[in-house]
């Protein structure tokens, strides 16, 4: 499943929970309530549910779903991108080339 989908996905289990934005709830309330929610309905449910409700109660809807947006970005944040130009370690550049230990000059006895 793609990202997008999985997001669109919290975004629906969310909105069909029964946490409310005046819970102001923490991150993992509402991982917990997206769990339940699709535990509880399963994913076509929820769907379902929230194209009820944006057909019943279309004002009303918005504003819950723009809610259950914003809290899914705080609660799955996106996962930080990778700089190759800025790996750690070793540059490619300035790595010593590895040699087999046969091409390396014998140890001296201490």
């Amino acid at each position: 499943m793609s990202p997008t989908n999985v997001t669109a996905t919290r975004c629906e289990a969310l909105f069909v929970s029964a946490l409310q934005d005046s819970d102001h709830p923490s991150p993992e309330q509402v991982r917990a309530a997206v769990l339940r929610a699709i535990r509880d309905y399963g994913v076509r449910s929820c769907v379902a549910r929230v194209a009820q409700e944006f057909g019943d109660h279309p004002d009303v809807a918005v504003a819950r779903m723009r809610w259950a947006r914003y809290e899914i970005q705080r609660a799955y944040p996106p996962p930080a991108k990778r700089n190759p130009s800025r790996t750690r370690g070793w540059s490619t550049r300035t790595a010593p080339p590895l040699m087999a230990a046969s091409a390396l000059p014998p140890a001296k006895a201490a």
